[in-house]
Order: structure tokens, then C-alpha cells, then sequence
């Protein structure tokens, strides 16, 4: 027995078999008796014997080595994804590889290419806030290399997609807001090309509409890098507050965009409820626990890096071609806490208020 780890060729050496014999027991071929396989299992679990995934990987042209396309990884919803990601490849013997775009779509590009020569298996992907040009994927995607998108997609391939209810939670937060009793409600989101830009877009507007409240598109502003940059969250903000009717309720659209908005909004002083209420898409774990704390739109993240990953190992593993795709919608759940409170706009100084965290599903 050689002093390194133990090969097939120990084994087969050991027990004077041939290697292909090793090979197949160790599989628990049909062609090799239950005895044998038997007697190879034991000696190799005596002498630890362990796989060698380069070689398994050339004989099964697998890498078992999934690609994962995230904007960040400090982001509390990309992070929580990824711990859904990894919960399902651990159990189905994947190894991840995540990656970061920074929301660019240059970095992007470079990043898909570096994970396609490192052999990946698949990729599962959110857009960076850049792109608007898939090409780099769907080059990829015709070469055969299975893709899942998540969050921010495409309709440019045809494969599989998860996304939260976008619509859905954004109508419920404004229509939460018009509720408490506010009127001009702005909205702070991210590029105009995204997916989840136009369809939280679509659901803002329509609760407005639906309320016989006017749409202003000075009340709308836009952050090209996604809010990566904090300066654009700032001029947005400034952009509101030197309007002559400036909002009284403010529906952010992503994580960082939303605690980046209550931050800012507390350094100008601004009074939140009292002055300008807030409500935002943000899994931040610290939603909680803000001065005031942040009515949020939840998205189910943990659970989308699960569908997501299951839908990719699906592609993967197919012996056949998979020619019907699923854009598969998870809800979203509204959080309700102070900083969208109206009692505490009408009852100043009273300290009998004391909000609690509600739940909503949207």
C-alpha cells in the first residue's frame, strides 16, 4: 500500500482484483456479485479510501460544481438565497461557487466566463443592475451549460426561473401606506430595465390608481447601480424633499435601497413616521431593531435558493433534453412596524403607543 491516499489500484492490488472490478463494486454494479462488492466496500472504508472527483468527473463528464451570479454577498437577501443554494447542493453532493458582480455588467461577463472554464456543472443567476444585455448568457445557454435564474431575470432564455410575487408586495405595501392615511407616496427603486424594477413599479402604480390617486413621475426615482452607489439613494432623496409637495410616505424597492433611505432620511433630521413614512423590500435582519424599526416587504429568499438550486440539479441530471420550462412566483409577506405607524402622527406624544410587529402575507 503506498503512503498516500489509498487509489483504486491499491485496492484492486490489495485484493488482487482488476481496477474496472474495484471500480464497479465500489458502484454497486449489477455486473459484480454482492460478495464482492461486499469485501471492496469493507477494505476501502478500513483503508479510507475517498473518490477522486477530477477523475469521477472525467468518466462522468460532471463536475458536480454549481456557478452562483449574485450582485453582492453582504446583502442580507442574496446571502440568505445562498444558504437555500447551499441546503440542497450539500444534500445532493454539489460543491458551490459563488460569485459577485458588484452591479456591473462588465463584471458579470467576466464572471460567467471564468466559472464556464472552471467546467461548472450550471449557473444560478440574479442580473446585475447594468445589464441589459444577456448575451454572454445566452451564448453559454447554446452551448448547452444549464441556467437558473432567480430575483432578477430574463425573458431572453427559455429555462427555469424563481421569483418572488414582485406585483404583489409592492401593491400591498403602497396600499398599506394609503391606508395609514398617506397620500404622496414616493418611490425610490433601482434600474428601469430590471424585472423586479418593472414589476414592483406596476404594483405601486396600480394600488395608487386603484385608490383614485394621481401617479407623478416626479414622486418615482430611479438608482442605475441599484443603490450600490449611496450618492444616487442621496440625490433621489434631495430630488423629494426640494419638491413644493413633497411625499409624505416613501416605498423603497430593494434592500439596500431601503436601509440605505432610513439612514439618510435620520441624518437629514427627518422625522420618520411623523414626517415621512417608510416601508421597503428588505430581508435586512435588522429590520427590527432600526430607530424606528422598518416596516418591511419579506421576500422568501431561504426558500428560493432552494427552488432554484432543485430546478438547476433537475436540468443537470435529465437524460433527456427538458423542453418545458416553470417560472415559478413565491409570496412575500408584509411586516408591519413603526416606521409606516399613522397613530403616531396623530397622537403626538403619546406614550401609550407602543407598535408591535405584525404579519401579512401578500
Amino acid at each position: 500500500m503506498s503512503n498516500g491516499p489509498t487509489t483504486l489500484k491499491d485496492i484492486a492490488k490489495a485484493l488482487n482484483l482488476s481496477i474496472s472490478t474495484v471500480s464497479k463494486a465500489l458502484r454497486s454494479s449489477h455486473e459484480i456479485s454482492l460478495d464482492t462488492q461486499r469485501l471492496v466496500a469493507e477494505f476501502a472504508t478500513l483503508n479510507n479510501y475517498r473518490p477522486n472527483p477530477i477523475a469521477q468527473g472525467l468518466r462522468s463528464g460532471r463536475t458536480k460544481l454549481i456557478g452562483v451570479v449574485v450582485t453582492n454577498i453582504d446583502n442580507d437577501f442574496f446571502s440568505q438565497v445562498i444558504n437555500g443554494i447551499e441546503s440542497i447542493a450539500l444534500k445532493k453532493n454539489y460543491t458551490v461557487i459563488i460569485t459577485q458582480t458588484h452591479e456591473s455588467w462588465e463584471s458579470e461577463i467576466l464572471t460567467v466566463q471564468h466559472l464556464f472554464s472552471r467546467a461548472v456543472d450550471g449557473l444560478i443567476v440574479s442580473l446585475s443592475a447594468e445589464t441589459d444585455n444577456v448575451d454572454h448568457f445566452i451564448e453559454l445557454h447554446d452551448k448547452g451549460l444549464p441556467i437558473v435564474f432567480f430575483d432578477r431575470v430574463t425573458d431572453e432564455l427559455n429555462t427555469h426561473k424563481v421569483i418572488s410575487d414582485n406585483f404583489n408586495g409592492a401593491y400591498d405595501a403602497t396600499e398599506h401606506l394609503i391606508q395609514n392615511g398617506y397620500r404622496n407616496i414616493a418611490h425610490i427603486t433601482s434600474s428601469n430595465h430590471l424585472s423586479i424594477t418593472l414589476e414592483r413599479l406596476e404594483g405601486y402604480i396600480k394600488a395608487l390608481e386603484n385608490n383614485h390617486l394621481k401617479v407623478d413621475e416626479e414622486y418615482i426615482k430611479y438608482c442605475s447601480h441599484g443603490g450600490m452607489i449611496k450618492e444616487e439613494i442621496e440625490n433621489g432623496l434631495n430630488d423629494l424633499l426640494s419638491l413644493q409637495k413633497r411625499p409624505d410616505a416613501i416605498f423603497t424597492a430593494s434592500d439596500r435601497i431601503s436601509t440605505s433611505t432610513l439612514s439618510l432620511l435620520r441624518k437629514m433630521d427627518i422625522k420618520i413616521p411623523e414626517q415621512i413614512a417608510l416601508v421597503g423590500f428588505t430581508n435586512s435582519l435588522s429590520s427590527e431593531i432600526f430607530n424606528p424599526s422598518l416596516t418591511s416587504i419579506v421576500q422568501p429568499a431561504f426558500e428560493m435558493g432552494k427552488v432554484a438550486t432543485d430546478m438547476l440539479i433537475e436540468i443537470i441530471e435529465s437524460r433527456r433534453p427538458i423542453k418545458r420550462f416553470e417560472k415559478r412566483v413565491l409570496n412575500t409577506k408584509l411586516l408591519i412596524r413603526e416606521s409606516s405607524a399613522r397613530q403616531l402622527r396623530n397622537q403626538v406624544g403619546s406614550s401609550s403607543i407602543s407598535p408591535t410587529t405584525l404579519y401579512a402575507s401578500c
